[in-house]
């Protein structure tokens, strides 16, 4: 374990999981393990029985869909963002030529 990590031990779906972490980084991963015990949770939740790697492949391929839509409409927003300030500098630049 490197100098400045720290073990930490979190829960998921009753079980522990220990890992290194920087400690400026303790109460993020914190936070995502709780977060990811509660997808999980509710995946498993849905009624049949399912192993926990199928609930957790199921809860990664929910995530990276939402990751991918969120990607997807930052990436328009900036793009919409990107276009109207190119409009407004050529306007702009007109307005100074005239």
């Amino acid at each position: 374990m490197d100098k400045t990590t720290e073990p930490i031990s979190v829960m998921i779906l009753d079980r522990e999981y220990q890992f290194a972490s920087d400690p400026e980084e303790r109460k993020d991963l914190k936070a995502a393990a709780e977060f990811l015990d509660e997808r999980m949770r509710s995946i498993k939740g849905v009624g049949r029985l399912m192993t926990l790697e199928r609930v957790a492949v199921m809860t990664a391929l929910n995530l990276s869909n939402e990751l991918l839509k969120m990607q997807t409409h930052e990436k328009n927003r900036v793009e919409k963002f990107d276009s109207r300030i190119r409009i407004l500098a050529d306007e702009l630049d007109s307005a100074l030529e005239g």
